[in-house]
C-alpha cells in the first residue's frame, strides 16, 4: 500500500508499506480522506512536541471499514472517522473519564504512525460512525472536536463575550461552537485574509487584525471590561502571554494551543482577576458525538470551511504548499 512518511524535517516521501494486519478487538479501515493541519506541519517543520522520526503523519481521518469482528456492529464498508487519541484506559485521567489527556496517550500521526497511508488499522473504541456524512465531512471531525472540546472546556453562557486568537482552522472551529453556545464571538489574526474569508464565508463580522491599536480597539469594544472568555489558537508563545490582558475579572483563558516554550504572566494581573486558566488538549468521544449532530443538522458549514484537495501523490509537494500558503488556507483535504 501507499504511505506519505515524514523521514526528518523537510523531507516527505511516497514510500510503499506492507498492508497492516488485523488483530482481534481492531477495525481495519480503508483510509479515503485526511485533513491537514497545523501539527502536521509543525512535525513537518521539525517543531512538534512528543514525536521521533521518521512518522506517517496523519490523523484528520475518514474512510470506510475493510475488516471488522462479527461482534463489533461495525459493517464493511461503513463510513467512520477515527478519534486518533489512543488512551490505555487504565491511568488516573483515563480513570477520571479524561483520555483525551492519558498519561500514556498515543495519537495516530504524532506519537505513532497516522493516516496519511491506505490502510490502518485501530482499536474498536477508536472508530466512530460518521452515518449521513460525507468522507470529506468526516474527514473535518477531528479539528471540529477540538474546537467543540475548548468550548465545553470553558462552559460558555448565551450571551457571554469571547475573544478567539488565531482565525485558523482550530480558531475556527472554537468560534463556530462558541456561536452556537450562544456566545458574542471576536476573532483576531495577523492575517486579514483569514479575517476576510471569516467574515465573507463564515459570517463572523467581529474581526479585528493584530496590531499596534488592536488592545485599544478591544479595551473599546468591550466598554473596558475584557471578554468573559479567552480562547487562544495561535501557537505562539507572544500572542499567548499577550492574551491574559484581554481577560474580563472573574473570566476565563482558555489554552487550546501547543508550544515548546515556557509562557509567562504577570501575576498580579491574573490574580486581580481570578481569572481561571484552562488547558484544552485534544478531543473525547463526547465531542466527536457533539459535532457530528451538528453537522448532520447542518449548523456547520462544512463546504465553506472545506478550501482546498489534493491527492495523496502529491502530498511531498502540497504540504510545503500549503505551509507557504497558510493565510490562505483553512482546510486542505487529501484523497487517497
Amino acid at each position: 500500500m501507499k504511505a506519505v512518511i515524514c523521514e526528518q524535517p523537510l523531507k516527505l516521501a511516497l514510500v510503499e508499506r506492507s498492508r497492516p494486519e488485523r488483530a482481534q478487538g481492531q477495525v481495519l479501515v480503508r483510509i479515503r480522506r485526511v485533513g491537514l493541519c497545523g501539527t502536521d506541519f509543525h512535525i513537518y517543520a521539525g517543531n512538534q512536541p512528543f514525536l521521533n522520526y521518521p512518522r506517517i503523519m496523519g490523523h484528520e481521518l475518514s474512510g470506510e471499514v475493510a475488516e471488522a469482528d462479527e461482534a463489533s456492529g461495525f459493517a464493511v464498508g461503513q463510513i467512520v472517522t477515527i478519534n486518533p487519541y489512543l488512551a490505555c484506559g487504565s491511568c488516573i485521567a483515563c480513570r477520571k473519564a479524561k483520555p483525551n489527556c492519558c498519561v500514556n496517550i498515543k495519537v495516530m500521526g504524532v506519537h505513532i504512525d497516522g493516516g496519511m497511508t491506505e490502510f490502518v488499522c485501530v482499536p474498536e473504541e477508536a472508530i466512530v460512525d460518521a452515518a449521513g456524512l460525507s468522507l470529506d465531512q468526516a474527514a473535518m471531525v477531528e479539528f471540529l472536536s477540538i474546537g467543540a472540546h475548548a468550548v465545553r472546556r470553558a462552559g460558555l453562557e448565551p450571551g457571554e463575550r469571547v475573544l478567539i486568537a488565531g482565525a485558523g482552522p482550530i480558531g475556527i472551529a472554537a468560534a463556530l461552537f462558541a456561536r452556537i453556545a450562544g456566545a458574542d464571538v471576536t476573532l483576531i489574526d495577523t492575517v486579514q485574509k483569514r479575517l476576510a474569508y471569516a467574515t465573507e464565508k463564515l459570517g463572523f463580522r467581529d474581526v479585528a487584525v493584530v496590531d499596534e491599536n488592536l488592545a485599544a480597539l478591544l479595551s473599546e469594544r468591550t466598554a473596558g471590561e475584557g471578554f468573559d472568555a479567552v480562547f487562544d489558537a495561535t501557537g505562539a508563545v507572544r500572542a499567548i502571554e499577550a492574551g491574559f490582558q484581554y481577560v474580563a475579572h472573574g473570566g476565563r483563558y482558555v489554552l487550546i494551543s501547543v508550544v515548546k516554550d515556557a509562557i509567562s504572566f504577570a501575576d498580579p494581573e491574573f490574580h486581580k482577576r481570578e481569572m481561571q486558566l484552562i488547558g484544552s488538549r485534544n478531543a473525547t468521544h463526547q465531542d466527536f458525538q457533539y459535532v457530528i449532530g451538528n453537522i448532520r443538522a447542518g449548523t456547520i458549514p462544512t463546504t465553506a470551511l472545506h478550501t482546498h484537495t489534493f491527492d495523496l501523490e502529491d502530498m511531498p509537494t502540497a504540504v510545503p504548499y500549503y505551509i507557504e500558503n497558510q493565510g490562505a488556507v483553512l482546510k486542505a483535504i487529501g484523497q487517497i
